[in-house]
């Protein structure tokens, strides 16, 4: 998938301009690679478009992945893309659910068995078979 139809799909998703679905999606990686290990961050990256494989780069420090729920989550993508916590929440379903539309169905699994349960709300929308469609 292009970087502009990644994007496109974020903001059609959203409800918002190509300008906030780019600052949503890069904060959502970002975060997402905070919480992901860095083999698996090495995974998503090299099946991600071109622009968006530079927001995943894990600390080379660091293999384990930072621990932290999914209120975390949200509040860290609200500070990083300068929206509120609501707009940061369907950001990142919205990112969800276009990540599975632009990776391998097995490599979006292999993300999603790293999160913990209370991601469920987020990553539920993502998982139903009409959002892989879309």
């Amino acid at each position: 998938m292009h970087y502009l139809t990644f994007v496109g799909r974020v903001a059609r998703r959203t409800g918002t301009s190509q300008e906030c679905a780019a600052e949503l999606t890069r904060a959502t990686l970002a975060t997402l690679t905070d919480r992901l290990t860095g083999g698996e961050v090495l995974d998503l990256a090299a099946q991600m478009p071109k622009p968006l494989q530079g927001l995943l780069k894990p600390d080379p420090r660091q293999e384990a992945a930072d621990r932290f729920g999914a209120a975390e989550f949200v509040a860290r993508v609200s500070v990083r893309a300068g929206v509120d916590e609501d707009t940061a929440r369907g950001g990142v379903r919205a990112v969800f659910c276009t990540l599975r539309e632009a990776i391998t169905g097995g490599e979006f699994q292999d993300v999603v068995v790293q999160l913990p349960r209370d991601f469920r709300d987020m990553v539920e929308p993502a998982l139903a078979p009409a959002a892989a469609r879309r």
